[in-house]
């Protein structure tokens, strides 16, 4: 299946969808899950940076006119002068299991590899999640290993397995 999924900045209209990630566990899915959290969060952010800075940021998931989530990305220093991006994806649930999720990943490396300078680009996800393993590597992530009890959710310590792509990696795939 070939998604039309698409990313784009994030309107202030866009924030009530955004903040259902941030109240409802059935929005978040069971792997995202970390407990209630301030729903204005993400308006107060977007107040001052449109929620886009150099340390991170988030995109809106659209199809047409349909809001199908986000995509984000955060700075991990890994040595003095040098950092990596981490990425991260939550779709509605309406909206998984459509192919949505590998085109918005996909189109997030392309854009950090064509407008920073980093190297790497890393995403962790849970051991038990083998959909979000299985859009990494149609993306070209590789798989590099198990964090263990890296997250905490739902009452207890949950192990990640985390990948990566580089930027020559990405190059070659997507020229």
């Amino acid at each position: 299946m070939t998604s039309l999924a698409a990313l784009r900045p994030i309107l202030e209209d866009d924030l009530p969808t955004l903040e259902r990630f941030l109240i409802d566990p059935e929005e978040v899915g069971p792997f995202e899950w970390h407990g209630f959290a301030d729903p204005g969060r993400w308006r107060k952010r977007w107040a001052v940076n449109g929620l886009l800075d150099d340390d991170g940021g988030q995109l809106l998931v659209v199809s047409d006119r349909d809001v199908l989530g986000f995509v984000a990305w955060r700075k991990i220093i890994t040595a003095r002068g040098s950092f990596c991006w981490n990425i991260g994806i939550a779709l509605l649930a309406e909206h998984r299991g459509k192919g949505h999720g590998t085109t918005a990943q996909r189109l997030l490396v392309q854009y950090l590899f064509a407008h920073t300078q980093v190297a790497r680009i890393e995403a962790g996800t849970n051991v038990a999640n083998f959909a979000e393993q299985r859009a990494l590597e149609k993306v070209g992530f590789t798989r590099e290993g198990v964090m263990r009890s890296h997250a905490f959710g739902g009452g207890r310590w949950h192990d990640t397995v985390l990948y990566s792509i580089l930027r020559d990696e990405a190059e070659a795939r997507y020229p």
